[in-house]
């Protein structure tokens, strides 16, 4: 029987071509040897997943028969070599399986659970995967939870997340805004308020610096002319910014306001990013898709106009060196 699954997992190895492995059976790219300290995309779509409840477009008919394991809602990974230890960006809805991608991910470990988990908001697809952590399904101990001053008072004063602190389950680690925390001698993290949907929480994106690089993660902003920094700064001043691409264009959504959930389009971004210089312009990684955002088809017409202005799409299973 091992020598059965052995040669299956040796095919699927041996299926993809240099530079891919398989995850969830699946080749997908991977541009480091994971000896290297690197960011890894652990999903890419937008809180309410694809194929989305109560969708009955196109770009979702197929998915309910057929679901296509690499739409899983976006969430990074932050892989510490040196010690080898593990931070998950988000707690997802699809966090079982995204926590499972960044344990064999670098050198092996038994360790199923991450060395710390930061959030950014209190919005479904960006927090809620703490509850598999309760004792209903993992029951796990002292996991480190990076939140700011409202998220930190919101899960210790709401339930199903308050019983997660008084089980200590999770132990919530305060943050504030624009102050680096340091995971390591090499490894910091700062989180910058940006302007959102606050019902619940404030909103931060990330800036994660690494021993040699530095990336931004903003999967969440209303628009970047609401913010109090300049997006074009900020991308220079890092080697990767992962920012909000919730749609592309505001025609996409055909039955609900889109005032009521601002995000900057795609088509919003370029022109605002076409000041920058064409080495500028590939540090844009676009993540946080709405299913029915045409990049997630890498063969639409939207993708190829993204990638033919210099940026880039995110893909899960990508890797990036820090």
């Amino acid at each position: 029987m091992k020598a059965f699954y052995f040669c299956i997992l040796s095919l699927l190895f041996l299926a993809c071509t240099p530079g891919e492995v398989p995850v969830n059976g699946v080749p997908v790219k991977k541009t480091l040897p994971p000896t290297a300290t690197s960011i890894v995309v652990l999903g890419t779509i937008q809180d309410g997943g694809s194929p989305h409840i109560g969708c009955t477009k196109d770009c979702c008919r197929d998915l309910f028969e057929h679901p296509d394991e690499n739409r899983q809602v976006v969430a990074l990974g932050l892989y510490d070599a040196p010690n080898n230890k593990r931070y998950l960006f988000e707690a997802t809805p699809d966090v079982s399986r995204q926590l499972k991608a960044l344990k064999n991910y670098g050198a092996a470990t038994d360790q199923e659970m991450p060395d710390g988990i930061f959030l950014t908001h209190a919005h479904m697809g960006h927090y809620t995967g703490l509850m598999y952590l309760g004792k209903e399904a993992k029951g796990a101990s002292d996991v480190s939870v990076f939140a700011m001053p409202k998220m930190k008072v919101f899960l210790e004063s709401n339930g199903p997340w308050s019983q997660l602190v008084s089980e200590r389950n999770i132990r919530l680690r305060p943050l504030e805004n624009k102050q680096a925390h340091s995971l390591s001698d090499q490894i910091m993290v700062t989180p910058l308020l940006v302007p959102h949907r606050d019902e619940f929480s404030e909103t931060v994106g990330y800036r994660i610096s690494g021993p040699n690089k530095k990336a931004l993660f903003i999967p969440d902003i209303d628009k970047w002319e609401k913010w109090d920094e300049d997006i074009l700064e900020e991308i220079k001043s890092v080697d990767y910014a992962f920012v909000d691409a919730t749609f592309y264009s505001g025609v996409e959504i055909g039955n609900r306001d889109i005032a009521l959930i601002p995000h900057p389009f795609i088509i919003e971004s370029m022109e605002i990013f076409s000041a920058l210089s064409e080495m500028e312009k590939q540090k844009v990684v676009f993540i946080h898709f709405n299913h029915t955002n045409p990049v997630i088809d890498s063969s639409s017409a939207a993708a190829k106009t993204v990638l033919k202005h210099g940026y880039r799409i995110a893909e899960i299973g990508e890797a990036f060196e820090l």
